[in-house]
């Protein structure tokens, strides 16, 4: 099983297919607008900026989970993204993390990589690294800046060329 196995959407509601992602780096996120944490979008973006053209792919998914913390609907969080943090990676439909309706891509995450004490989702900005075939390679807690996981991003694309 690999990432690109499975489907997701975009907040226009259109299909976002994953197998295009293919032979890239991913870094896997899932976002809120309204966090403590959201400041990091910039950090994300600028990873976005100085790496897409080496094989980086940011992916955004919007979560309400935590305390209501993403208030946008699916038609208005990619403005508020791009005007309140100048977001321009890709960002999914809001979906859940954790729980019996959590999306089938995030149980797969916490499946590969599991979480200090357990394998939930505990809170926004949750990160995931996944090589260019698909696999997960290293999970990041909330806190942990996009800056501190450059090194790693480096590190799997240099194996792109």
């Amino acid at each position: 099983m690999s990432f690109y196995n499975f489907e997701i959407k975009q907040p226009n509601g259109q299909q976002l297919n994953l197998n295009d992602f293919s032979g890239k780096v991913l870094l896997v996120v899932n976002t809120a607008t309204r966090c403590g944490l959201s400041p990091q979008f910039k950090a994300l973006e600028k990873l976005h900026q100085t790496y897409r053209d080496k094989g980086l792919v940011v992916l955004g998914f919007p979560c309400s989970q935590f305390m209501n913390q993403e208030p946008e609907t699916n038609e208005t969080l990619v403005e508020a993204c791009k005007t309140n943090y100048g977001v321009t990676f890709q960002l999914t439909e809001k979906i859940n993390v954790n729980g019996h309706d959590a999306h089938p891509i995030f149980k797969f995450l916490k499946k590969e990589k599991g979480g200090f004490l357990s394998s939930s989702i505990k809170w926004n900005f949750t990160k995931f690294l996944i090589s260019s075939e698909g696999k997960v390679l290293r999970r990041y807690a909330p806190t942990t800046v996009p800056e501190k996981i450059e090194k790693d991003i480096i590190k799997e694309l240099k194996k792109l060329s």
